[in-house]
């Protein structure tokens, strides 16, 4: 082999090389019974949010994302990494289904008509739906929803 032919195949192999490490080293988003998002562990299970919500008798937030969601992004990185947010956060049981992923959180998303990411919905113990966040809003006034929902769910 020429020495042209040699530096290409090194080349290509060094390139393979840095993207078989680059996907080995991202780090883990979620488990088989788990997202982290934002630091924060979130069921992936709406029926083991459930079970959990009646026994702690807390109500369910559950929010539907997708990996490549900038908005997503911001909440995890602005909201739910701020110690006020996690203080509201400790009151519920959390619930986060990625929109781009088919899975048992399917159904629920169909019914709450979650088609783009993110979206929030607070739900009573029981399942039943008292609020919603469409979009993106400001830490503060995701404080508000959560301090009202977490009322009115319970």
């Amino acid at each position: 082999m020429n020495t042209r032919k040699t530096l290409t195949v090194a080349f290509f192999v060094v390139v393979l090389a840095m993207g078989y490490y680059s996907m080995n080293a991202a780090p883990v988003v979620s488990d088989e019974a788990h997202t982290y998002e934002g630091g924060l562990e979130w069921q992936t299970e709406p029926g083991t949010a459930l079970e959990m919500a009646q026994s702690q008798d807390k109500p369910i937030l559950v929010y539907y994302w997708a990996t490549w969601c900038t908005y997503c992004d911001t909440y995890s990185d602005n909201h739910y990494r701020n110690e006020t947010v996690r203080a509201e956060l400790d009151g519920y049981v959390l619930l986060a289904i990625n929109l781009d992923e088919p899975g048992p959180g399917e159904d629920l998303a169909r019914q709450h008509e979650a088609t783009y990411p993110p979206q929030h919905r607070i739900m009573t113990p029981e399942g039943e739906t008292v609020t919603s966040i469409e979009g993106y809003v400001e830490r503060q006034q995701m404080l508000r929803i959560l301090r009202r929902g977490a009322e009115e769910a319970t």
